[in-house]
This record gives structure tokens, C-alpha cells and sequence, in this order.
């Protein structure tokens, strides 16, 4: 039995530089994979870089940056991903961003919509003739069971009306199954397969460069959350398991796939949303 499921497959992973995308990079590589590794911080990133190669089952690793939070770099990212990898069989969309006060992103969205969203939005639908010139190709989004908070107001996408930290959040994960699930629907017959999934309340760095009270609430929590790499258990095998070869349009969580909030399921949502953010993206 191979000990290296992925050798000879190419995996992007987003916001791989640390928490759950860091160990769902190392653990893909592990696998076997050639993992491209997309960070923010040059610093972290080549860290990052270092653990993958470390951990290698034989494939290759390569480091990738990009602030997300700026559609221009999402689309040099893509540009770079396409002339370096000759192809992707696993989009891994997993950064992600929750701040305790709005802010807008260089593109003037607002900052956790913009990363948390309309950057994977964009970035799938670039390397999109890449992953379908590779299939059977998976895309994976990372979302949250913040979904179910409520429903998408397609009418303040960005929070302008009122803003919380966890209502951006919650937005902008059932964004995420929405996008998912419009993807899958679009790309049927293609074996370019797409499925989201929560990976658990996991202690991450997120609220550590906001206010003093947010990082202190973060940080009270931090004990009673999962470990990074408890998270990515889930990343890792909807993104690598044989079980889940040929599935999509589906959530995940704990490794096994759930009823998202109904909600969610709602395909008229789904085509607004994607049609507000193509526009968003032009």
C-alpha cells in the first residue's frame, strides 16, 4: 500500500503560512503532493516552505505571495500559478480574515468579504482551465459553520449598514458554500469537483493586529479550541481521500458530509451572489 496517495498530483493551498493552512500544506505534502504554498509574509511563507520540503513524501514544494486582500495580487498570483505549474489537481481555498472593527480592502470592499470571498472567488475562476485541463481536479473552500448565522443580504454584501465582527465572518463563510455549490453545479461533467467544509473552532491567529479587548477575547478562547492540526484533518481529506473522488457540491465536517444551513442551498442566492461578485471581481 502506497504511504504516498498524491505523488505526481500539484496542490494549491492559500494562507499557508501558518494555523490550519500551514498543516494542510505540510500534511498534503506528506502525502506525496507538490504543494505551492501562497502566504502573505515573505517570512512565515518561507518557514512554511521549509516544513512542507521537511515533510516532503517526494514531491516538490514552492512558495507563492500574495496579499489576497487586493484583486490585483489575486490576479498576478493566478498568473504566476499558471506559467509555473503545468498543472493543479487540488485548489485548496483556505485564507481567511475576521476583524473586530470594518475595513476596506485596497479595491475599497470590505476587508473579511475580500479575503474571505471574492479572492478565492476570483482566483478559482482564473485557474479554472488549469484544474479542468487536469482532472479529475478538486476545488476544497475552507468556510465555517458561521454560516448558519443567517441568511446572505445580497443588498449589503459590505457590512455598510451595520458592521460585527462575527456577522462579517458568518457573511462571508456562507459565501463560501454558496460559491462552492454554484461551482459544482457549473462544472458538472468536467471531473472538476467542488465542496466546502468546516474545519473545526480552531485556534488561529486571527485578532491578533486588532483592538486590545478582540485579542484579549481571542486569546481567553484560544484553551477551548481545536489545534491547527486537528483542523486540517478535514482539508486534507476532502482534499486527498479516494472516498471522496467524484463528490461534489458538498460540506463537509469531521470528515464526514452534512446537511450547510438550508440557506445555503438556495440557488437563486447562489447565481446572485455570483453575479454580484463577477462584477465586484471586473
Amino acid at each position: 500500500m502506497t504511504t504516498t496517495p498524491l505523488l505526481g498530483k500539484t496542490v494549491v493551498v492559500t494562507g499557508a503560512s501558518s494555523g490550519i493552512g500551514l498543516h494542510t500544506a505540510t500534511g498534503l505534502a506528506r502525502l506525496g503532493a507538490a504543494v505551492a504554498l501562497v502566504a502573505r509574509d515573505r517570512a512565515k511563507g518561507e518557514a512554511a516552505l521549509a516544513e512542507a520540503r521537511r515533510v516532503s513524501g517526494g514531491g516538490a514544494a514552492s512558495l507563492f505571495l500574495a496579499d489576497l486582500g487586493a484583486l490585483a495580487e489575486v490576479r498576478h498570483l493566478a498568473v504566476e500559478l499558471l506559467a509555473t505549474l503545468p498543472r493543479i489537481d487540488v485548489l485548496v481555498n483556505n485564507a481567511g480574515a475576521m476583524h473586530a472593527t470594518r475595513k476596506v480592502s485596497a479595491d475599497g470592499y470590505e476587508l473579511t468579504f475580500a479575503v474571505n470571498h471574492l479572492a478565492p472567488f476570483l482566483l478559482t475562476r482564473l485557474l479554472l482551465p488549469r484544474l479542468r485541463a487536469s482532472a479529475p481536479a478538486r476545488v476544497v473552500t475552507v468556510s465555517s459553520e458561521a454560516h448558519r448565522m443567517g441568511p446572505l443580504d445580497p443588498d449589503d454584501l459590505q457590512a455598510e449598514r451595520r458592521y460585527s465582527a462575527m456577522r462579517a465572518y458568518g457573511r462571508s463563510k456562507l459565501a463560501n458554500v454558496l460559491f462552492s455549490n454554484a461551482l459544482a453545479r457549473r462544472e458538472a461533467g468536467t471531473r472538476v469537483t467542488s465542496n466546502s467544509l468546516h474545519p473545526g473552532t480552531v485556534a488561529t491567529g486571527f485578532g491578533r493586529n486588532d483592538p486590545g479587548w478582540f485579542r484579549v477575547l481571542v486569546t481567553l478562547g484560544r484553551p477551548f479550541l481545536a489545534t491547527p492540526e486537528q483542523g486540517a484533518r478535514t482539508p486534507i481529506y476532502v482534499a486527498s481521500s479516494p472516498e471522496v473522488a467524484g463528490v461534489t457540491g458538498r460540506y463537509f465536517k469531521d470528515r464526514r458530509a452534512i446537511a450547510p444551513a438550508r440557506f445555503a442551498l438556495d440557488e437563486g442566492v447562489q447565481e446572485r451572489l455570483w453575479e454580484l461578485s463577477e462584477r465586484l471581481v471586473a
